[in-house]
């Protein structure tokens, strides 16, 4: 039987009201089994001869009031094979909670603090459950980054003693999703990389790039010697025809739209007004500048 190992982190951010758990580990595809949130109620990790029922059923016991440590006690009780399992937990309110079977195979073990749980067997050491939860501490942003950071200091300091294979990261909060529709604010896998945190890292950054917004303030208004730049950008890449005026028309605001479209940059730049954010003209002159 394969040894599933794995190291991974569950926290809420109360400043975001949001629930996360970032994972990597020699598994293929880990994402798809260790990782469960729900806005509003928490977030669990499973892990290490993975009991999948943990994740819903801790997120109904928590939905039902009871905190993570309470969740804890009851899953360990109710499973036969408690002694192989590990478990981190976060509640609604972030109170934490972790478990390490006593038949999980070693460097196995835990560390809990303020709203958040770290954990991890097969690792080289304990300094790889140490380094994420310093790290988790003492890095700002958003929840998000600071739980992919906390996993690249895990893998620095010693990771998963087999090797690399798979990494995630899962975000919820409340009408974080897409268009609002549902909570899922982010939900990011690698399920098969030679360096699958630092792939991770270069998705979560595509990932703020792709539906993060810019303050107001900070728009940039696409009008004069900007107006042109991208006119001729639209001009090359067959969007727009004519010569490069330097006005905001109708014509280049519907070439405009239908380049952001294509590139998946909707979410970025606001065609209506005329406005767009300065993280995506960074990614559009470094991408495309060069071919026009």
């Amino acid at each position: 039987m394969i040894r599933p190992s794995t190291f991974s982190i569950v926290a809420y951010s109360p400043k975001e009201k949001a629930w996360g758990v970032a994972v990597a580990s020699k598994f293929l595809a880990v994402g798809a089994f260790v990782p469960w949130a729900q806005a509003g109620v928490g977030a669990v990790a499973t892990q290490s001869y993975v009991n999948t029922t943990f994740g819903p059923h801790g997120l109904e016991l928590m939905a039902n009031g009871l905190s993570a440590q309470e969740v804890l006690d009851r899953l360990i009780s109710e499973d036969e094979g408690h002694a192989s399992r590990q478990v981190g937990l976060v509640d609604a309110n972030g109170g934490s909670a972790a478990y390490t079977g006593s038949g999980c195979y070693a460097w196995a073990g835990h560390l809990t603090g303020h709203y958040f749980a770290c954990q991890g067997n097969i690792l080289v050491s304990t300094e790889t459950v140490q380094a994420m939860a310093h790290t988790f501490e003492h890095t700002t942003g958003e929840l998000a980054d600071r739980l992919v950071a906390a996993l690249a200091a895990g893998e620095k300091a010693g990771g998963d003693s087999r090797g690399r294979q798979a990494a995630a990261v899962l975000v919820v909060k409340p009408k974080g999703g897409y268009g609002g529709f549902n909570d899922r604010y982010l939900d990011l896998r690698v399920d098969d990389d030679q360096q699958p945190v630092q792939r991770l890292q270069a998705l979560l950054k595509l990932h703020h790039l792709y539906f993060g917004k810019s303050e107001p303030e900070v728009q940039i208004k696409i009008e004069g010697t900007l107006a042109k730049e991208i006119q001729q950008l639209l001009i090359h890449l067959g969007y727009l025809s004519g010569l490069p005026s330097g006005v905001y028309d109708e014509a280049t605001r519907a070439a405009f739209e239908a380049f952001t479209g294509t590139e998946n940059l909707e979410e970025r730049c606001q065609i209506a007004e005329g406005k767009i954010d300065p993280p995506a003209l960074e990614y559009i002159r470094k991408h495309f500048r060069t071919r026009s």
